[in-house]
């Protein structure tokens, strides 16, 4: 199972007088993680590498060190952790000795490992969206019924008739969600999928 971060975190490290600063963030567009990486990077540094992941969407950057020696076990670092919607940024001070790409690419991606390790996580749960119609007397009863189900109201919209509802819900709850929203209803309404 995939996981994610509850919420940015950073972790340092001095290695062979360098320091290097790992700071990772949760993320769900590319536009988010860019941005993070754009405030968090310090123009008084040697690099600021980067790298994200989410979902499909991946990128990484070496920032001037030699290729692959950084952004990649950044990356690697990101995949090996198990996690998705990430962005993590490692920042380097050097400190006069040089670390060679080996020793690069171990000190990036492990700073970033730790990182990642140390953070506090949640799983990533599928979500699914579904859509109803549903009469004025039986919006409290369905608003309570699905919420034991985890769904949240995403959008609620009156008319002359009823109440239209946008719920977003776990995946694996969409089914029974489905079937409450008859039983409620007693056969009247039915759930239909926004996505």
């Amino acid at each position: 199972m995939l996981h994610t971060l509850t919420a940015p975190f950073q972790h340092s490290e001095d290695i062979r007088k360098s320091r290097f600063l790992a700071q990772a963030a949760p993320v769900d567009t590319p536009q988010q993680a860019l941005a993070f990486v754009q405030h968090v990077s310090d123009a008084s540094a040697t690099h600021n590498c980067w790298a994200y992941r989410i979902g499909q969407d991946y990128r990484f950057n070496d920032d001037g060190e030699p290729g692959g020696t950084a952004g990649r076990p950044i990356l690697q670092a990101i995949e090996g952790q198990g996690i998705d919607g990430v962005v993590v940024v490692v920042t380097r001070w050097f400190g006069g000795i040089k670390l060679g790409a080996g020793g690069l690419a171990r000190a990036y991606g492990g700073t970033a490992a730790e990182c990642l390790r140390l953070a506090e996580r949640t799983p990533i749960v599928a979500m699914a969206r579904l859509g109803l119609h549903c009469d004025f007397a039986e919006l409290t009863l369905m608003k309570a019924r699905l919420k034991e189900l985890g769904a949240e109201v995403e959008q609620e919209a009156f008319d002359a008739e009823g109440v239209t509802l946008h719920l977003r819900l776990p995946a694996d709850r969409a089914a029974e969600a489905k079937a409450r929203i008859v039983d409620i209803s007693r056969g009247r309404r039915e759930a239909y999928s926004l996505e």
